[in-house]
């Protein structure tokens, strides 16, 4: 199989517009939304964290603060406390002056930002000449995203087995073999979009060796932190993994899922350096200048505070854990279900995989049946969001799935 074929166009892909819209045009009673980005409570909704009303409350009143622009980089307190949380306080990058973040619209501005610092510094440099590898299945709007920044040679390696329901780990590696050198990998640290599949810390030592080997760029994806094991230390050790090992990367950040900040945008896109580091923050600064002028301040402040302050941050992170507790019972409840109908198939994958999403493995016509016959919506794949289950449409969501595999179609 040659290079170019392993690469082709990647099968996901999905309009997330559309999705949209025909979830909302739908009048039935019992339909359920398991394709949305959004942590959604036992109550079917996104809510505030009590902290995090509280936080934003008193910001809203501080006299002290004045409203004016950021420095365009960002409020710097935000952006060295979003780097120690992804990299630990006593990181050898961190304690060596080796790393700069930039706070961002979201996780997909960092991306955008970290594809025009590739585009414009590196493609000048030793450290990235190949093209951008980006996972298969994977968020659609990422290959987007780097072709509006100018990088049109994105290419994808496999990652999700459909048969088997689970990541494949030898196919991504052959995949990561045969690709060119110098080669940008984007990978998700924890949590990965759309499947909920995340490899183990001796897979990625075995992919962290190809990388150092074939001089590989990574390029991290970090949009949950701490939702997807529970632990904050435990979802971002892939990436403290290449920093322990000397490599070069950036890493884009989300807060979103973490706060409940996702009308807030706040992002945050950290790179980490072995020279040239103040050349390529200057390069940042202005790249900034013309994308977003300077970051929103208010959301960065309430993930700011929170992380400055030993209590908030104790209450916060406990949070997390009970979020990801109830996403692991709501897969293990799911799992059961499936079990007592005697629905066809091996559904241990639900329980392997964690954080906001799962994969189930169906076909595009059991897709088609569960959306038009049963009004419950899932991502090509049956690929979903395990928080939307609750305990009101639990048993109605199996036994929907269990039609879809039982039935004519």
């Amino acid at each position: 199989m040659s290079v170019r074929s392993v690469f082709d166009d990647a099968p996901f892909a999905s309009s997330a517009v559309k999705f949209a819209e025909d979830f909302k045009r739908d009048t039935h009673p019992d339909k359920v939304n398991l394709g949305g980005r959004e942590y959604v409570g036992d109550q079917g909704k996104t809510t505030w964290l009590p902290l995090i009303q509280k936080i934003k409350e008193q910001i809203i009143t501080d006299p002290t603060l004045i409203p004016e622009y950021q420095p365009i980089l960002g409020i710097p307190e935000f952006n060295r406390k979003a780097t120690e949380l992804a990299l630990g306080r006593d990181s050898p990058a961190i304690l060596q002056s080796k790393v700069f973040g930039v706070q961002t619209l979201g996780r997909t501005g960092a991306v955008r930002l970290g594809a025009e610092l590739l585009r414009s510094w590196f493609c000048s440099g030793s450290s990235w000449s190949g093209p951008v590898l980006l996972s298969s299945p994977c968020d659609e709007s990422l290959a987007d995203t780097f072709k509006a920044a100018g990088i049109q040679d994105v290419r994808y390696y496999r990652y999700w087995d459909a048969e088997s329901s689970r990541v494949c780990v030898e196919n991504m590696l052959h995949d990561l073999e045969n690709a060119p050198e110098h080669s940008v990998v984007v990978l998700f640290a924890s949590g990965h979009r759309p499947t909920g599949a995340d490899l183990c810390q001796e897979e990625w030592k075995r992919v962290t060796e190809i990388m150092v080997r074939r001089q590989m760029f990574p390029f991290w994806l970090m949009p949950a932190q701490g939702l997807c094991s529970g632990s904050l230390d435990r979802d971002a050790w892939p990436v403290r993994h290449c920093v322990s090992l000397g490599l070069e990367l950036l890493c884009a950040q989300s807060f979103s899922h973490t706060f409940g900040l996702y009308g807030e945008r706040v992002g945050h896109l950290f790179c980490v350096l072995k020279e040239n580091l103040l050349a390529v923050e200057s390069q940042a600064e202005r790249l900034v200048q013309t994308l977003w002028s300077c970051p929103p301040m208010d959301g960065a402040r309430v993930v700011a505070t929170v992380l400055s302050n030993p209590a908030h941050l104790a209450e916060w992170e406990n949070s997390l854990k009970v979020k990801a507790e109830r996403c692991m019972l709501m897969r293990e409840r799911l799992r059961e279900r499936l079990r007592l109908l005697a629905t066809p198939g091996c559904w241990d994958n639900i329980i392997k995989s964690g954080g906001l999403y799962c994969c189930l493995g169906l076909t595009a016509q059991q897709v088609d049946f569960l959306s038009q016959r049963k009004h419950v919506y899932l991502l090509p794949k049956g690929c979903l969001n395990v928080s939307a289950i609750n305990s009101r449409n639990l048993d109605y969501v199996a036994e929907s799935i269990h039609q879809a595999l039982t039935s004519q179609l």
